[in-house]
């Protein structure tokens, strides 16, 4: 490590790599440096970019089609963004161990919004779905370059105070999105879907190059290219068989089962040459460490029932209960306020008392609890009711989705926390598109089945394109079929809710076997080691200035 500097900022302004590591240890009452504050805000922006994008461009989806036409190829401009940001996340990951992480996130923020600007001026499908490709493999590097460098800039034991601050992007991109986006669309026309993004870009660009002044790293290690290509063969097969399973394809067809093969061979080469390159892409060593692979699965079960729920929810408020399209962002309110404020008093506790394996426990619990109430819903459910049971899930996810990525970069040394960030992200990411995968299955499967038993040949024609439709289809169906139809809907996403809450309580099964290992930073003997002996608890000497 560097030598140790006291915990304020350069004398330019900017802000040295743990210039929030005061050594005061916590409960001093000691205040971060404003630069740490300025930093953070940049941090959120960008952050805010990742999470935003989806949400604003699937609003004017239609409207794109209606332009540019192209309507076959529409899934790809939504599966080449997820594609390339899952492929290049780990990459985005290990760069920033080896060649510094300022340098690497700048890079990332371009190559975004670069893809974003050209995705506005795209005059085809084909370019767009080239050019959010572009975008995809920017955003890989927003999300993992947010974590990392938090995790650079602030112990564990400190970071529960800024947990609130990540939610609370969450919740604003969550709600935000879809009314910022219909919005732009309605009056300044699709194309500012995207190039929204370039003036919140540059405000994060100037701010984070201006404050935040990390150690320059050059490492002499080659790239592990071969290694780099075999994750991301990989990762694209899984993406695809859960982009493509039961709809384009069916699960048992020769494609998504080529696909299932050509992914595990492709991740099993991965192994072999893992364990022989000297810097690889993403060490296997991290794995041994119990708390990091226990919080890995945990963070795939918490993706792939969050993922699961936001996409079933507004379907069934918006078709059982009838409300608007319009405001579906609002309709999650409730689940979201209840995660921001779960997760902003979790990590006020940790920080105070270093404890957190209880919040993991009582957040599995929780989710499990929430997707049991859900699966309650029927047609008859009040918009107060099913308010409150989102609440309990969004509380039990409060309490999971900062602390388990808190737990994973504690679990690493400093110098894997790159990579570390980046697996904890991967591994939510892919388990998203498990779940939305899985339970648009069941799902349709339900819906099908249900429609059939009601009003048989009739319903098979209503729900032969699929079991989703639009308002405007669904205002022109006789009342019998359309009660037959909510009734199917409400029938669908029980049996989603029931399958989460099932697949959840593996999560909380693996919360009881955390260790209560100490965050680094807290004022504890200078050596303590980690649960499976990779990384020492140890104070973060403040880097030395660049």
């Amino acid at each position: 490590m560097g030598k140790s500097q006291s915990a304020t900022p350069t004398g330019d302004g900017r802000i040295s790599a743990s210039a929030a590591r005061a050594d005061a240890g916590p409960g001093t009452g000691e205040k971060q440096p404003a630069g740490v504050r300025v930093v953070l805000f940049a941090l959120m922006i960008a952050m805010l970019l990742a999470m935003l994008d989806n949400m604003i461009v699937g609003t004017a989806m239609p409207t794109i089609v209606g332009e540019l036409g192209g309507m076959d190829h529409l899934s790809w401009v939504v599966t080449a963004y997820t594609l390339a940001t899952a492929a290049s996340t780990p990459i985005w990951g290990k760069l920033g161990d080896m060649y510094g992480r300022k340098g690497v996130f700048l890079s990332s923020i371009v190559l975004f919004l670069i893809g974003s600007a050209l995705s506005g001026m795209a005059q085809d499908m084909g370019q767009l779905i080239g050019f959010r490709a572009v975008q995809g493999l920017g955003a890989g590097g927003l999300m993992v370059g947010v974590m990392a460098i938090i995790g650079d800039l602030i112990p564990p034991r400190e970071r529960g105070k800024y947990q609130g601050m990540m939610a609370g992007v969450m919740a604003v991109a969550m709600i935000g999105g879809p009314l910022v986006g219909g919005s732009i669309t309605d009056h300044l026309g699709w194309r500012w879907s995207f190039y929204i993004n370039l003036p919140l870009g540059a405000i994060a660009l100037v701010m984070v190059t201006a404050v935040l002044h990390l150690p320059k790293k050059r490492s002499q290690t080659r790239i592990d290219y071969v290694g780099a290509a075999l994750l991301t063969l990989g990762i694209t097969s899984l993406v695809l068989i859960t982009t493509w399973g039961g709809t384009e394809y069916d699960w048992l067809s020769g494609q998504i089962l080529g696909l299932g093969v050509l992914g595990l061979v492709a991740l099993a080469l991965f192994v072999l040459v893992e364990r022989k390159v000297s810097e690889p892409v993403l060490p296997l060593h991290i794995f041994r460490n119990g708390n990091f692979s226990l919080v890995t699965v945990i963070g795939f079960l918490v993706g792939f029932v969050m993922f699961g729920s936001m996409t079933f929810l507004p379907l069934f408020q918006q078709t059982v209960q009838g409300a608007s399209a319009t405001n579906s962002g609002l309709l999650l309110l409730p689940m979201l306020l209840a995660m921001m404020a779960v997760s902003l008093f979790a990590g006020r506790v940790t920080t105070k008392t270093g404890k957190y394996k209880i919040f993991v426990v009582v957040g599995g619990g929780l989710i499990t609890a929430g997707l049991s109430l859900l699966s309650l819903m029927d047609t008859g459910t009040t918009r107060f009711t099913s308010g409150v049971y989102m609440a309990v899930l969004g509380a039990g996810m409060g309490f999971l989705m900062q602390t388990t990525m808190l737990i994973a970069q504690n679990s690493v040394e400093m110098k894997d926390l790159g990579v570390g960030s980046s697996s904890a992200t991967l591994f939510r990411t892919i388990g998203g598109s498990f779940g939305v995968a899985i339970f648009g299955a069941i799902f349709t499967h339900q819906v099908q089945s249900t429609m059939a038993e009601r009003i048989g040949a009739a319903g098979a024609k209503v729900t032969g394109a699929g079991a989703q439709m639009d308002p405007k289809g669904l205002a022109k169906l006789p009342p019998a079929i359309k009660d037959a139809y909510d009734h199917a809907v409400a029938a669908g996403t029980h049996h989603v809710f029931l399958w989460g809450a099932a697949v959840s309580i593996i999560g909380f099964a693996a919360a009881w076997f955390l260790k209560e290992v100490p965050l680094r930073g807290a004022p504890a003997p200078a050596a303590e080691s980690l649960e499976g002996g990779d990384a020492p608890v140890e104070r973060v000497a403040v880097a030395e200035s660049v």
